[in-house]
């Protein structure tokens, strides 16, 4: 009952994710990423502790193929999971489990990875690599919020979506991006309100945090 993609900019190495689902709450459950080291989706029957393990195993120099190995040979319920993860390089795999019964579907794309399941159609997932891909010339999280609408426009999942989560990781150890729409009948389109609200404001909240000499005033 959700569908996420994760991605990198190869320009700036910003890394992240954005999903959305059917049930509340999904962006403190799901979506993960780490400056310099990846970003990790983890939905249906969702284990919230799989995204971070993910990315501790990137960073210690596991490769996003092998994270699936060793979680498909030794985790407990894997086959009741749909897991998601790109590297800093750029290369990204999935794993849909098998005791998955909708309809669902990961692809790899460039510089990114997409996910989906109780979809209306596969097409969903397409969408959302393909949206992700033609708009590199975009900010990383605006490249995640056009994916997951055109996932939407193509379909959605089964159910009304009613929750939402954007992440971004970008240098430092707190993220760049880090918002959620809990409970909402339209939460991307609160999603994206809320980005657009937050996008002119993201460097001087680093600024504060890093560096408030020289921070702009409020």
């Amino acid at each position: 009952m959700t569908f996420s993609i994760a991605g990198r900019c190869a320009r700036t190495g910003m890394l992240g994710a954005v999903v959305t689902t059917s049930s509340m709450s999904v962006g403190s459950r799901c979506a993960y990423a780490t400056a310099g080291v990846g970003a990790a989706l983890t939905q249906h029957r969702t284990d919230p502790r799989l995204g971070p393990k993910m990315l501790e195993q990137l960073a210690q120099g596991m490769t996003p193929e092998g994270i699936m190995r060793d979680l498909a040979a030794t985790e407990p319920g894997i086959g009741w999971r749909q897991l998601a993860v790109i590297g800093a390089d750029g290369t990204g795999t999935f794993l849909n489990g098998d005791k998955i019964s909708s309809t669902a579907k990961g692809l790899v794309g460039h510089d990114c990875v997409a996910i989906g399941n109780i979809l209306r159609t596969t097409d969903v997932v397409d969408a959302m690599v393909e949206t992700f891909e033609t708009n590199a010339d975009q900010p990383l999280a605006e490249r995640l919020l056009r994916a997951i609408e055109a996932g939407e426009a193509a379909g959605g999942e089964l159910k009304q979506v009613k929750s939402a989560g954007l992440v971004v990781a970008y240098k430092e150890s707190f993220p760049y991006v880090d918002l959620r729409v809990d409970l909402d009948p339209q939460p991307l389109v609160q999603l994206r309100f809320l980005w657009e609200l937050y996008q002119p404001t993201a460097d001087a909240y680093v600024i504060r945090a890093v560096d408030p000499e020289s921070a702009p005033p409020p």
